[in-house]
């Protein structure tokens, strides 16, 4: 069974702590890079990483998403979106469809 888990800053992520989430607050593009990283190889299948944190590590990112698990999902933090998670999305969908359904 795989684990869900959540990167991103300690205000941002606190509260999927309630939901059984193991959350990860990170602060420095380093620590994100490296705990994105363990977690992928903890058998971890879904990862939420806060738009935010996301842009520090683009290239971490996109190495995740070439791969089936884990699951890379772009979320907002807590002072709003960047718009980032939707257009991947919306790349995902036009990819796996051949075009642009939203």
């Amino acid at each position: 069974m795989h684990k869900i888990g959540v990167v991103g800053d300690k205000d941002s992520i606190l509260s999927f702590k309630a939901l059984g989430i193991d959350v990860y607050p990170v602060v420095t593009k380093e620590e994100a890079r490296s705990t994105i990283d363990e977690m992928a190889s903890n058998n971890y299948g879904i990862i939420f990483v806060t738009e935010q944190i996301a842009t520090m590590v683009e290239s971490t990112i996109e190495r995740y998403n070439r791969e089936v698990l884990p699951a890379v999902i772009l979320i907002p933090n807590n002072q709003g979106s960047l718009g980032i998670g939707l257009k991947k999305i919306d790349e995902y969908v036009e990819k796996a469809i051949g075009s642009n359904i939203f």
